[in-house]
């Protein structure tokens, strides 16, 4: 009786799950979906048209706009097609979605290459570049994707989740952002763009091919359980192969947030003192390296040393703490407001982490233009005292000088010396020349002060 009972709960059970009921007519889908292959005519302009809407919405960083082109793409229709003919085992279907995809494809490319190669906007904004770095994520969207839309299209009165299809796999953009990358000449964002559309492509097709087999779609042609067996190979070899990539940039991403979310730990906690404020912070993989910029009362040195000790309970082993603190965290503060707080704990993507990188060496010699002359005039006391006996101190320090009848700024080195007496014309000029070979700079200006 309770084995009668289960068997009904299993039954009630797939009931609801059960899609066979709901399986429109085979030959009406197969002449839907084959419909939907070709590219010529009207359905070749929709695709050019649609290019251009994707690369626009790339272009001005534009989500509503991408979507747009998304939904008006045909771009699915060869890829089902592919994961069809090969559920069916048509050859002839195969190889026609296979010549209309390549087809489709090139224009694709073609088309946002040269939108992008005449917009006057060339800057990657943030919609493109999220198209460069494909991960398992991506994947994931195109296997689920995928069984939607093929269960949509061959089911009864499901056409309205094909445009949301359209739009979670995403098909368009990946090809807009190849096109954007031939144009700009960077290989990079073309073979990570061209990855993402070809995941796209694999999964989509291999999903289609399972729902086929699922819903048990007759075959066209007779095949044997070699021919199957050697079908099947191939089509778990180009999974395993797109898959590989996709893992490996998604275990970067994963080891990348674990390690940025161990440093934030680590300075929240470590170096966490009251009336000091850490300004920011950021890592240089290089030299493992923390660099923490902290202004308000200074960290002590023994803070600083025991703060470096635990850090190997953060895995942050063999990274060396710097912290930049007083005049120099002052000096930066003011150099990272003038770069509109470009510096950042990370990077996001390669096309970001270049820029940064740019940024930080710009920020570098910024900064040691700011700290070196209070340094170097300490460093020249000596020497001070022989090519100058009578100074008493000096004081160095970068200075602009704006002119009142124009917008022109110059930039000079300013030294002031204070002396017990006035200087002679001769010795003047000695002390001018030592400085300059001193400093290093022909924008020199002495100020003596006796």
């Amino acid at each position: 009786m309770q084995e009668n009972n289960n068997q009904t709960l299993w039954q009630i059970i797939k009931s609801y799950f059960n899609v066979l009921p709901d399986k429109d007519g085979e030959k009406y889908v197969i002449k839907q979906i084959t419909n939907g292959i070709n590219f010529q005519g009207s359905n070749l302009w929709i695709l050019i048209f649609a290019v251009f809407i994707a690369s626009l919405g790339l272009n001005v960083n534009s989500t509503a706009v991408i979507i747009g082109a998304m939904l008006i793409s045909p771009l699915m229709g060869p890829i089902i097609g592919m994961g069809l003919a090969l559920g069916i085992a048509d050859l002839d279907l195969f190889k026609q979605s296979i010549k209309n995809y390549l087809v489709s494809t090139f224009i694709s490319v073609v088309t946002a290459a040269i939108y992008f190669t005449l917009s006057p906007i060339t800057d990657a904004q943030s919609e493109l570049l999220a198209r460069t770095s494909p991960t398992l994520y991506d994947v994931l969207i195109a296997l689920f994707g995928g069984a939607a839309g093929f269960l949509a299209m061959s089911t009864k009165g499901r056409n309205n989740v094909v445009p949301g299809v359209a739009i979670a796999t995403a098909l368009m953009p990946p090809l807009c952002t190849a096109g954007y990358g031939l144009a700009v000449q960077n290989t990079s964002y073309f073979l990570g763009a061209f990855y993402l559309y070809f995941i796209n492509t694999v999964f989509i097709a291999f999903t289609t091919c399972l729902g086929v087999r699922f819903l048990h779609f007759h075959r066209k042609q007779f095949i044997n359980r070699e021919q199957m067996r050697r079908v099947n190979f191939y089509i778990v070899s180009i999974i395993i192969i797109t898959i590989i990539p996709a893992s490996y940039m998604t275990w970067n991403i994963i080891k990348q947030s674990v390690f940025e979310n161990n440093i934030e730990n680590f300075v929240t906690k470590e170096l966490n003192y009251s009336g000091t404020n850490i300004l920011s912070h950021q890592y240089d993989l290089k030299t493992k390296t923390l660099h923490v910029v902290a202004v308000g009362n200074p960290i002590s040195t023994d803070s600083i040393a025991k703060a470096q000790k635990t850090m190997t309970n953060y895995q942050l082993d063999g990274y060396v703490l710097k912290v930049i603190q007083g005049s120099n965290s002052d000096s930066l503060l003011l150099l990272q407001h003038k770069n509109k707080g470009q510096l950042m704990v990370g990077e996001k993507n390669t096309a970001e982490w270049q820029e940064l990188a740019y940024n930080n060496d710009v920020l570098k010699k910024e900064l040691t233009s700011y700290t070196r002359y209070p340094v170097l005039a300490n460093d020249m006391k000596e020497e001070l005292k022989v090519v100058c006996p009578s100074a008493k101190s000096i004081m160095l320090s970068k200075a602009s000088e704006s002119f009142v009848d124009s917008a022109s700024i110059k930039n000079h080195i300013v030294a002031i010396v204070k002396t017990n007496k006035p200087l002679a014309k001769d010795n003047r000029k000695q002390l001018y020349d030592w400085l300059k070979v001193k400093v290093k700079s022909d924008s020199l200006e002495l100020i003596i002060l006796p």
